[in-house]
Parts: C-alpha cells; sequence; structure tokens
C-alpha cells in the first residue's frame, strides 16, 4: 500500500512541510494522553513503520530510534490527567495534537491528523489540516506519529511503575484490565489516576 498518498496530495497542493499527528493513551484510567507531530523526508523508507498497535513493542522501540533520528522534524507533547478531568478526554486530545505540531522546528504548513476529529468545545486544530480515518494505516506521517506518541508514553507509564509500584503500570500502562482494578479495589487511585475515568469504579465501590 502506497502510504504517501496524502502527504503526495498536500506537496501537490502547494504545502511544503506536511506532518503526521497521532494521539496514544486516550482510553487508560492513568496517566497522561500523548501525541506526536512528524514531519517525514519525501519518500524516506522505514522498513516495518506501520499503526504503532500492528507493531510489536520491541520493533516499534527500534523505529522509535529510527524515526528520531531520520525525520525532518519531530515532536511530542502530553496533557495530564488533571487537565484531561477538567477539558475532558477530547479537548485533551486535540490540545495534546496542536502543542505537538507548535512544537515542531521548522514547523508545519499542513497537518494529517488520525481520525475524524479536529476540535471539541473548548480546544481545535488550528493548524491547516486534514482528518484521515484510519490514518495511522494509510500515511507514513501519522504512522510515524503514532509510534512516536505510543512509545513515548508507555516509557513514561513505565517511570510511573517505579513511582507506584503498586498498581502494576508496567503491564498495563494505565488501562482498565482486571489486575489494575484490583489494585484501585485494594489501595484506591494515586495522583496520577484520572479521577473522571474512575466514577463507575467508584459508584460501585460505594454501593
Amino acid at each position: 500500500m502506497d502510504l504517501w498518498i496524502y502527504e503526495r496530495a498536500q506537496w501537490q497542493g502547494g504545502f511544503t512541510t506536511v506532518c503526521g499527528v497521532d494521539e496514544a493513551g486516550a482510553g487508560p484510567l492513568a496517566g497522561p494522553v500523548y501525541a506526536a507531530a512528524v514531519i517525514l523526508p519525501r519518500g524516506l523508507e522505514l522498513p516495518y513503520l506501520n499503526d504503532s498497535k500492528q507493531v510489536t513493542e520491541k520493533r516499534r522501540a527500534v523505529l522509535f530510534e529510527e524515526i528520531k533520528a531520520q525525520t525532518a522534524a519531530w515532536s511530542v507533547a502530553s496533557v495530564g490527567p488533571e487537565e484531561i478531568d477538567e477539558l475532558d478526554i477530547l479537548n485533551a486530545r486535540i490540545k495534546a495534537m496542536q502543542l505537538a505540531i507548535d512544537g515542531l522546528a521548522p514547523p508545519a504548513d499542513f497537518a494529517l491528523i488520525d481520525g475524524n476529529r479536529d476540535h471539541g468545545s473548548r480546544c481545535a486544530v488550528i493548524t491547516p489540516h486534514q482528518t484521515v480515518v484510519k490514518g495511522d494505516s494509510r500515511s507514513a506521517s501519522i504512522a510515524a506519529a503514532s509510534i512516536l506518541a505510543k512509545v513515548s508514553r508507555d516509557r513514561y507509564m513505565e517511570e510511573m511503575a517505579a513511582r507506584y509500584p503498586a498498581y502494576g503500570f508496567a503491564q498495563h500502562k494505565g488501562y482498565g484490565t482486571k489486575l489494575h482494578y484490583a489494585m484501585l479495589n485494594t489501595y484506591g487511585p494515586c495522583p496520577i489516576h484520572r479521577r473522571s475515568f474512575l466514577k463507575k469504579w467508584e459508584a460501585r465501590r460505594g454501593q
């Protein structure tokens, strides 16, 4: 499959620095949501580049270093649990994506955004852009961004596993697994939990 169709269309339309943008960690009960933006050199070939969910952890780690070394520009940003609770997860995702775009040097003049949402009630992508459904498997730039966002977040959660060892963050990365809920039942939330994501759990616990 040609992963450069969307980039090529924007280059032909007159844009020169097209970035791909993706986020990681919208669903977990704990930790930040991460986003990455990547400007790839035209025609760069990275074997095994694909949606981060379709790539093994070991291969993601290799691609993470290759992407950072070979991109024209890359940027990673995050929005933490307290702000997720304040904004809601959609707005937090959008804010993280725009922060990642803003961190690019040289800046992007156009962004390819994974998914079908480019704004919430309080935050919006303001860079000229196009949304691409399943973009992480259809665009090289978005696929690269998905790798950077996923690996960056996973590594952060592994750091948090050392700080809060009771919760098993290294295993589940904050997602709502049986182990995670069991640890919540035993210890309650820690400072990196998203309280807005725990309302159903808290309601059941309070019964």
